[in-house]
């Protein structure tokens, strides 16, 4: 379960490392744990209840959960994420944005501390799918890769028409939510446009 593996990549974790920048823009390591408590715990009506407070601004309502999830001390939110990684409450959006959620905050944790992890296909692939089906206005990836050939190296994936992109799953799917650190790990024409400075899909999801 991504859940407890990733929670079992923090336990070793020096203190200055929780306060390392993550993979989401103005957020630490710290807050990123936070983000997934806040995450993990959201129920359906508790979401609606929360967008109004946060004026139905999606980034303030994040920034509002990871402020109330971010314990005293990183042991404290560890403790909340092994408290809430067996709910299964989820908030009114498909499944597999859940599997985006898990996969992309994983990494946004792990790639700077240079953790290396196993996703696996069988939740790289869902996800992958789900945002290529999705509109940037949603955080996903549409509009940007909707004409272009996508190749999985590792996988039996080929989606869409037009220039290739190849490269792993993950990478595949981590260019999807926005994230182009991984645009390096892709090949083919459709991944030189992209680096070129193709229309982005915008900072990462939360």
């Amino acid at each position: 379960m991504e859940r407890r593996a990733l929670i079992a990549d923090l336990q070793g974790l020096e203190p200055e490392q929780w306060e390392a920048a993550s993979g989401c823009a103005r957020w630490t390591v710290h807050d990123v744990a936070a983000h997934l408590v806040d995450v993990w715990t959201t129920t359906r009506l508790g979401l609606v209840r929360r967008l109004v407070v946060a004026g139905f601004d999606f980034d303030r309502d994040n920034q509002l959960g990871v402020d109330r999830e971010r314990r005293a001390t990183p042991a404290e939110t560890l403790r909340a994420m092994r408290d809430a990684a067996g709910r299964t409450d989820t908030p009114p959006a498909p499944l597999a944005s859940r599997l985006v959620e898990e996969i992309a905050h994983g990494d946004d944790i792990r790639r700077p501390l240079g953790i290396a992890h196993p996703y696996p296909l069988g939740a790289v692939l869902p996800a992958l799918d789900h945002q290529l089906a999705t509109s940037a206005r949603l955080g996903g990836a549409k509009e940007r890769l909707g004409g272009m050939r996508l190749v999985a190296t590792d996988a039996r994936l080929r989606r869409g028409d037009g220039p290739e992109v190849r490269g792993t799953a993950l990478a595949l799917l981590l260019v999807a939510t926005g994230r182009d650190v991984a645009l390096a790990e892709l090949d083919g024409d459709g991944a030189a446009l992209l680096r070129a400075g193709s229309p982005s899909v915008g900072p990462p999801p939360r």
